[in-house]
């Protein structure tokens, strides 16, 4: 990665620096002399060189922005595991807790709502502590809940442990479009595909380790669960040297990001002098509600295909073993094309076309369930993967529709809340329709139905505008 944004910063500072500095009195009697090329007294014919690597301060530049990067894929790949290694052993919870039926189906609604919920105080918390000691706090909150909810003694203390891990997530999810818009405002595209593809890749490696490293640690499925509070417990270490650091996430500037893109948030000003939108504005804008339902659409869609689509390949005749191939095959497809897509969407100006692309991909996914789920499995399981890489597409639009941090932090706190409120029906209303129904004829319907609104959403999310311009 590039260390020019350092080098600007520090040259910059130097040239303020020698343009205050008064001239040297010349003494009474002594002749004047011309001065040298480079000399305070005309700082305007002056070419400051750049800091070099033997600088101090500019080694301690580099190695900031290289933890925050560090810091960012590790916070990523937190985002999911405590949701996706639950539910690869759901079976045995229920049986160790004597959990109901009903109480687990409340426990895979819980994500959503927490994220909706939780998420909404994000921007409030940045702009009291900081984006980086929130996003710290997030990852120890995950990392505690992971490591007391499987030593818990029943359900309700269960409950209440995931809910502190799925609150971390919570604000971490909301924060990380924020970090990337104030920190690499030149690199939008790559550190949100970066991120987005960290944040796959901890989806599909609890959704497929967790079981495997169960049998190893001894088939405990307290074991399985705990064992993943160790990747919190790194983002903790990572995250601790940034925030501590005075030069670090959650000072006046930020590694690898000009002064004007530190401002924090909340701040009367952003960058380039643009005036934040008041909090209470969010709503009027068009663009902020368009992003809302599209990040809505397509997480009903990702939670519908990771909680029934192994099942409607069982009742097609697919063995269990080969239906949950199938599922991990659509989630890996996220790990390449989240690191893909958001670079592509910064080189647009209108984003549309991609939602319209991967919507076209869900609908024939779900058309081909319907009408040969056995016979083109792998082929729906791949469309369907690159359908639901409409989440890193909301990401890097939720960067890109507003000019400040403040706005980067309310809007992103808006569109995945409400979102998320969105998404909460979804998959229990395909459960309901498959129940009575019989079949998967309605529910796959309803899964193809939803793809026409989400692609008309982001076509009206992916146009070049911002939430300045309508506020």
């Amino acid at each position: 990665m590039s260390d020019e944004p350092h080098t600007q910063i520090q040259t910059r500072t130097q040239t303020s620096t020698q343009a205050q500095t008064p001239t040297r009195s010349q003494g009474p009697g002594r002749p004047r002399s011309r001065p040298a090329t480079g000399s305070r007294t005309q700082p305007h014919t002056s070419a400051p060189a750049p800091a070099g690597a033997d600088d101090p301060q500019h080694r301690s530049t580099v190695w900031l922005t290289r933890l925050l990067i560090v810091g960012l894929v590790l916070a990523a790949l937190n985002l999911r595991p405590a949701i996706t290694s639950l539910g690869a052993l759901l079976e045995e919870v229920r049986t160790g807790l004597h959990m109901s039926g009903g109480v687990a189906g409340v426990l895979t609604s819980v994500p959503p709502l927490c994220f909706a919920v939780f998420g909404i105080t994000a921007p409030r918390l940045a702009r009291r502590f900081g984006p980086g000691a929130v996003v710290l706090a997030g990852m120890a909150a995950i990392t505690a809940g992971l490591l007391i909810r499987p030593f818990t003694g029943g359900t309700a203390a269960f409950l209440a442990a995931s809910a502190l891990a799925l609150m971390g997530i919570a604000v971490s999810n909301v924060l990380m479009p924020v970090i990337v818009k104030r920190y690499f405002p030149d690199r939008v595209g790559t550190m949100t595909g970066l991120y987005s593809m960290a944040l796959a890749l901890g989806t599909s490696l609890a959704a497929a380790a967790t079981v495997p490293v169960t049998s190893a640690l001894g088939g405990s499925w307290r074991a399985g669960l705990a064992v993943w509070a160790v990747l919190g417990a790194l983002a903790v270490v990572a995250w601790l040297p940034l925030v501590r650091n005075r030069g670090g996430v959650d000072a006046g500037t930020a590694p690898g990001a000009s002064a004007d893109a530190g401002a924090a948030p909340g701040d009367s000003a952003g960058e380039g002098g643009t005036r934040e939108v008041p909090a209470f504005r969010i709503t009027r804008s068009r663009t902020a509600w368009a992003l809302g339902c599209f990040f809505g659409l397509q997480a009903t869609g990702a939670y519908i295909t990771m909680g029934w689509m192994p099942q409607i390949f069982r009742d097609a005749g697919v063995s269990a073993g080969t239906a949950g191939v199938l599922l991990a095959v659509t989630m890996v497809m996220g790990v390449p094309l989240a690191f893909v897509i958001p670079r592509l969407a910064t080189r647009m100006k209108n984003q549309g076309p991609i939602a319209v692309v991967l919507g076209l991909c869900g609908l024939t996914g779900y058309a081909g369930l319907h009408f040969a789920p056995a016979g083109g499995a792998w082929v729906w399981a791949l469309l369907l993967g690159v359908s639901n890489c409409a989440f890193p597409l909301a990401l890097t639009m939720i960067g890109m529709r507003s000019r400040t941090g403040g706005g980067v932090v309310r809007l992103s706190a808006f569109a995945q809340s409400v979102g998320y409120l969105i998404s909460i029906p979804g998959p229990i209303l395909v459960g309901a329709l498959y129940e009575h129904s019989g079949g998967w004829g309605v529910p796959l319907a309803l899964m193809a139905g939803l793809m026409v609104p989400q692609m008309i959403v982001g076509m009206l999310a992916g146009r070049d505008r911002t939430i300045e311009d309508e506020a």
